[in-house]
């Protein structure tokens, strides 16, 4: 319960994750909103102050609350600096001038931001997204001559596209005991380069990387030449290990054991892992194990990685994700943890509070009109928007969904506009751009994927949409509508094969407007209902918007206004309201 001073109350502080316990998450110069309901009895004149800092700091920074209605108060601060921050609410009256101090609640401020979702504009540390770039063909897995110091022209054709992150699957050396091969199979031909989500051999584990890629040292020269281009690599953290792995022989009892003493391989019923054996962070030694694991994110973050895919994080106590995640940012703050967990609802938001600064989403199932609104308004004007970062991934390294199976280069164009305007964070797996989408039977798993296998692709084929990907990006830099989150909104429009949602900025000075035909099949078309009442002042109802993925202009009038759209030249506009 708050404190109070004689007669006087300060309650339903806003916002708050479970009471205060987690922090929500805000970015580099977003606003911080708070709001609090503040009362006494009598006639007294009621003052009150929002203060904030960093967590640590001694100073506090004050900026007045301004009366609401109702006995509702509100304060605004901007966050200019990176790390947890506090905030409290103090009041007081002209008679009482005692001052009254609200339990003190914790944000996040630039901990899901500066690179997560402020990569742009430099040193102006612009609020816009991370686009993470799902990369596992620079690594190894492009063919049997990548290395390290030969995939700089995938990393350049990932920056022509405008992606600013590149994702790397393991590149720990991988076991060998076990080994998979082609599509899985427990049969390993000589020459099958193995999963490398099977870390550990003979070579090193976590902290090594497999030798047919390079040295650490030629790591760091990646590293460098990567940031030299204005991009990051973001590492696989995953806490699997081969049975060749160094901590089976030197901690056995940091396994999962069967009645006979043999250590316990992963499964995922009905998918079984020989090839791996699980961590059992509930062990008698856990707290060597945690310590150990830590240091694996120490060790990498070191050298220059701060953006961490952790793999199944769902699959350990998220307890354990606190401590890692905290022990992490007491020495780099600026460390991200993307939360690659298709789960249970109730455990995605949980790893959220914990600390994770992005989450994967069901994005990836949310195909129809219906669906799409239905999990976008939950996501962005519910509770979630304080805590959970949707990074929307239209497939992954294990999914190929039925959407893209079915639905041809249309789809694949839809999809990634779809994840690159509904959120600020989207990301796409290796191949997406050459809209591969040959699958196992009756399965959402790619055929012949390069998780076992080398695998060769000319990345100029015919059919492939890098141009359009580049276009999306090129659209979210500039706009900076599209570079905010919960100013998302759906409008009607009357046929169910189009999806009509916009962004606007606060002062109404960059306004988009998205039509998108959801039917990759046939040509669609609908009235849809412009929301012209929240563009503010506009001299006419007559106005103009520009397609910013053709440039043609269009004169609008009103509310109403007609589309049509032919999934087979272009199935969506993204318009810019034009003054």
């Amino acid at each position: 319960m708050p404190r109070a001073f004689p007669s006087a109350v300060i309650e339903n502080l806003q916002p708050l994750v479970d009471g205060g316990r987690y922090p929500v998450k805000r970015v580099i110069d977003e606003d911080l909103v708070v709001e609090a309901d503040i009362f006494k009895d009598g006639h007294d004149v009621v003052a009150a102050v929002l203060k904030w800092r960093a967590v640590g700091k001694r100073a506090w920074r004050e900026t007045p609350m301004v009366f609401v209605d109702n006995d509702r108060w509100r304060g605004v601060c901007t966050l200019y600096d990176q790390g947890t921050h506090e905030y409290t609410v103090e009041a007081w009256t002209d008679t009482f001038r005692s001052w009254q101090r609200e339990f003190t609640a914790k944000f996040e401020g630039g901990i899901t931001s500066l690179r997560s979702e402020a990569l742009e504009g430099a040193a102006l540390v612009e609020a816009a997204a991370q686009r993470a770039r799902d990369r596992s063909d620079a690594t190894r897995l492009l063919d049997r001559g990548s290395t390290f110091r030969g995939c700089l022209p995938r990393v350049d054709d990932a920056k022509a596209m405008g992606f600013d992150v590149i994702y790397f699957p393991p590149i720990h050396p991988i076991g060998y005991t076990n080994r998979k091969g082609r599509n899985n199979s427990v049969v390993c031909e000589p020459g099958d380069p193995g999963v490398p989500w099977a870390i550990g051999s003979e070579a090193g584990g976590h902290k090594a990387v497999e030798p047919s890629l390079g040295t650490l040292a030629d790591f760091d020269w990646l590293q460098k030449q990567v940031r030299k281009r204005g991009m990051e690599i973001a590492l696989d953290f995953a806490l699997n290990c081969s049975p060749d792995h160094p901590y089976v022989e030197e901690h056995p009892e940091w396994f999962y054991k069967r009645p006979d003493g043999t250590i316990k391989y992963a499964e995922n019923p009905p998918k079984k892992y020989e090839d791996i054996y699980p961590l059992n962070f509930r062990c008698e030694n856990g707290r060597a194990l945690w310590a150990e694991t830590k240091s694996i994110v120490l060790f990498w973050a070191k050298r220059g990685v701060r953006i961490f895919r952790v793999d199944n994080p769902h699959t350990k106590p998220v307890a354990f994700w606190e401590y890692l995640i905290e022990g992490v940012r007491e020495k780099f703050p600026d460390a991200i943890f993307l939360s690659e967990a298709f789960t249970r609802p109730k455990m995605m938001k949980a790893l959220a509070k914990a600390g994770f600064n992005q989450s994967y989403t069901y994005f990836t199932w949310r195909n129809s009109k219906r669906e799409l609104i239905e999990y976008f308004t939950e996501l962005t004007q519910t509770e979630l928007s304080e805590y959970f970062r949707p990074n929307l991934w239209p497939n992954t390294p294990d999914i190929l969904p039925f959407v893209l199976q079915e639905g041809g280069r249309p789809t694949f164009m839809i999809r990634v506009l779809l994840a690159a305007t509904l959120s600020t964070l989207y990301g796409i797996y290796s191949g997406y751009e050459l809209c591969e989408n040959e699958a196992l039977p009756g399965r959402e798993e790619y055929l012949d994927s390069e998780k076992y296998q080398f695998k060769e692709r000319d990345w100029n084929a015919p059919g492939n949409i890098k141009d359009w990907i580049a276009r999306l990006n090129k659209i979210r830099r500039e706009n900076r509508a599209l570079q905010s989150y919960t100013n998302l909104r759906f409008y009607p429009a009357e046929n169910d094969a189009i999806l009509f949602y916009g962004k606007m900025t606060p002062a109404r000075d960059n306004i988009i407007l998205v039509v998108v035909n959801l039917d990759p099949h046939r040509k669609q078309h609908s009235y849809v209902d412009v929301p012209i009442d929240q563009f503010g002042q506009m001299e006419s109802d007559v106005y103009q918007v520009q397609d910013l993925l053709n440039d043609a202009i269009y004169t609008w009038g009103g509310r109403r206004n007609y589309v049509e759209l032919d999934p087979q030249i272009q199935p969506a506009h993204i318009f810019r309201v034009r003054r």
